[in-house]
């Protein structure tokens, strides 16, 4: 390793990613229990050893350069490096013990939770997990959960969120389906079609809609707000449904029905109060979560 290349302080590279994430050095400075001058000080001093502008510095905000964008995922990969280390070290001497519940829907917890659970268990097979699998949104301050996946992005300013990668949906029906009801070509085709839609099917006519498929309420013969039902009925032939395109993909007996139906794109969230960041546990299991569900 080049160790003369690397030679800037990790305190001052802290204070460029609170920075970064919080919005704000006052934020950035409360953040990391600093006063916002030595806070600037620190993220002035990284800027001249890396000899780069990180942040552009206007009356209302302050705002990444293009040289801080590109730098950032560095540094927050370094920062998440350092939290581990930090949980690691603590692992030594003492037990990560304790419960920690973890909000999001029945799909996400079914279909996507259980593999990253079984490698939390490796790490700390001490911790006790709740998972409250429910469309319902856990609220965090009232404690409710510690940490939720969701598909928007908080707005109270006591959370703290991380953006995970979005999922892509798709339509998908089983091929017993399309074989007793033909193959669709065309939109007016499909629209003439059953489908499986969420706990409100009406909110789903204008995004159909957009698609270039219109249908009504009338399509809808069945409705679920649970995706794991959606899924048993799609694969039993009862009509065409949206599902995440891993999720359908990993059942041979279901195919896309239409090709030229464009993809949902649905943002996910890691989020959790801002104790996360004292609370060795909830942290743990955020950054494995994060680890696992982040950005491709």
């Amino acid at each position: 390793m080049e160790w003369r290349r690397s030679a800037f302080d990790w305190n001052q590279a802290r204070a460029f990613l609170a920075t970064a994430e919080e919005g704000s050095l006052s934020a950035a400075a409360r953040a990391l229990g600093l006063t916002q001058p030595t806070l600037s000080r620190q993220v002035a001093s990284l800027e001249n050893t890396l000899g780069v502008t990180l942040f552009e510095r206007t009356a209302r905000a302050l705002l990444l350069t293009q040289a801080g964008t590109q730098l950032l995922e560095h540094f927050q990969s370094m920062g998440e490096a350092a939290n581990r280390i930090s949980i690691a070290a603590t692992g030594q001497s003492e037990a990560v013990t304790g419960h920690v519940a973890i909000a999001c829907t029945n799909g996400m917890a079914t279909f996507y939770l259980p593999e990253i659970l079984r490698k939390l268990q490796e790490t700390a097979p001490d911790l006790q997990i709740e998972i409250i699998a429910s469309n319902e949104m856990s609220d965090l301050r009232r404690r409710e959960a510690d940490i939720a996946i969701r598909h928007a992005r908080p707005q109270d300013e006591n959370l703290f969120a991380k953006r995970l990668r979005d999922t892509t949906a798709h339509l998908f029906a089983s091929s017993e389906y399309l074989d007793a009801v033909g193959r669709p070509s065309h939109s007016s085709d499909i629209a003439k079609l059953q489908f499986v839609g969420c706990e409100y099917p009406e909110r789903l006519l204008g995004m159909m809609a957009s698609r270039g498929l219109n249908l009504t309420v009338a399509n809808f013969n069945y409705s679920t707000a649970s995706v794991t039902m959606s899924l048993e009925l799609i694969r039993k032939g009862l009509g065409i449904g949206i599902l995440p395109v891993d999720v359908g993909a990993a059942y041979p007996e279901l195919m896309n029905p239409y090709p030229d139906f464009e993809p949902l794109k649905i943002e996910s969230w890691l989020v959790a109060h801002r104790e996360l960041k004292t609370n060795l546990r909830i942290r743990l299991v955020f950054d494995l979560l994060a680890e696992h569900l982040g950005t491709k």
